[in-house]
């Protein structure tokens, strides 16, 4: 047992491994049979980011769909995004994030913190008022940090052939500024 100052400490445990990832992607059909085997990095890397965050399946299942099912009209018709977006400032985070997100190479961990560093820096604000909007352009729903880790996964997805093609960053970001207007 972790001594009490040293628990705020201790990462979550990670009970899920890339066959995990491998398995939900061949039941959902996002995998497609000829493409498996090239797919083990990326399946890796998936459940080292998502892993942590996911109490269950079903919850791994649900971060991975945000990955490969990405509808932004749909996405801007829910009464949760029409509650992100009426927020002050929503719109104008999504216009700095876009002019970023399409200026610049592919996002990778690094890139997104300093996409996030540059948006602190440009903007007034903070918390969900800024985080928000980011999660709901890029992963399809505003929500907490678990959404930043699919964002991680999503131009290296979009690079491989799956059964399921997934939309890069910048694929995302176009189709969400499209659907706001």
């Amino acid at each position: 047992m972790l001594p009490e100052n040293e628990k705020q400490f201790a990462l979550p445990v990670n009970p899920w491994i890339a066959a995990d990832v491998l398995e939900i992607l061949r039941d959902r059909a996002w995998l497609g049979a000829a493409a498996e085997a090239g797919f083990g990095a990326w399946a890796s890397e998936s459940a080292a980011l998502l892993g942590p965050h996911a109490a269950g399946r079903a919850a791994l299942e649900d971060l991975l769909g945000l990955i490969f099912n990405y509808d932004a009209p749909a996405i801007l018709s829910r009464a949760e995004s029409h509650a992100v977006m009426a927020r002050v400032g929503a719109r104008e985070v999504i216009r700095a994030l876009a002019n970023r997100v399409l200026e610049g190479p592919e996002i990778d961990s690094d890139r997104f913190k300093a996409i996030i560093n540059a948006l602190k820096d440009a903007m007034p604000y903070r918390g969900r008022e800024l985080f928000y909007p980011i999660r709901l352009a890029l992963a399809g729903r505003a929500g907490e940090g678990d959404l930043d880790r699919v964002i991680l996964l999503l131009d290296l997805a979009a690079k491989l052939s799956f059964a399921q093609p997934v939309k890069s960053a910048r694929q995302r970001m176009l189709e969400f500024c499209a659907a706001l207007d």
